[in-house]
Order: C-alpha cells, then sequence, then structure tokens
C-alpha cells in the first residue's frame, strides 16, 4: 500500500515539475518613436487566433518612452504585438521573438488600411 502511495506522489510530483519546465518568463521591451501617445498595447501568442488584454490598463506609453512588459507562464517566446495610437492608428508586429527582439514602433510601421 505505502508504494502504491509513494508511486503517484512520486509521479505527480514529476509531472508538477515537468509543466513547470515548459512554462518561461519573458520580457519585451517596447519603445514608442511614433510621435503619437500609445494608448494601448496587446500581445499574444503567435499561435492565438484573438488578442490578450490590454498590458497598459489604465496608463499610456508616452512619445519616446519605453515600456518592459513581463510575459509569464508561455511556452514559447513568439509573439504577436498590436499598439494602437490616440488617433486609433495600429501598428502591428507578427511572429516576434521577444528572446532576440524588441519593439521600437516607429511612423513607418504603421499598418494600412
Amino acid at each position: 500500500m505505502h508504494k502504491h502511495i509513494r508511486f503517484w506522489l512520486l509521479l505527480l510530483a514529476s509531472l508538477w515539475f515537468a509543466a513547470g519546465a515548459w512554462a518561461q518568463s519573458y520580457y519585451v521591451d517596447i519603445t514608442n518613436r511614433t510621435g503619437f501617445v500609445i494608448t494601448h498595447i496587446y500581445i499574444s501568442p503567435a499561435d492565438s487566433s484573438s488578442w490578450e488584454a490590454d498590458v497598459l490598463g489604465n496608463k499610456v506609453l508616452a512619445r519616446d518612452a519605453t515600456q518592459r512588459v513581463t510575459l509569464n507562464g508561455y511556452r514559447s517566446p513568439i509573439f504577436d504585438i498590436k499598439l494602437v495610437d490616440t488617433d486609433g492608428d495600429t501598428y502591428t508586429y507578427w511572429k516576434v521573438d521577444v528572446s532576440k527582439r524588441d519593439i521600437v514602433a516607429r511612423p513607418e510601421h504603421l499598418d494600412r488600411r
């Protein structure tokens, strides 16, 4: 009986540790060089079909300012990033490897309508 309990405890512990090994923490620095205030930043895993919540909340990203966004509990460093400025214009960056690259948003990155 004790062997069975010990087996299940070891199995559960190894599964818990293995699940944690898959999840990683990443960050991306986003610098606003658009000439406009950024009011929303959306970041989602590249394989997601929808955007996650606005990471700025009630804050904004001022012109020429940088915001570090920490991304916890993800399996991949590949993210889609969407910025929205005060005019409602968007700047979307697809499949960004945040382990290798930060974002410097510039006017030439403006999404075409």
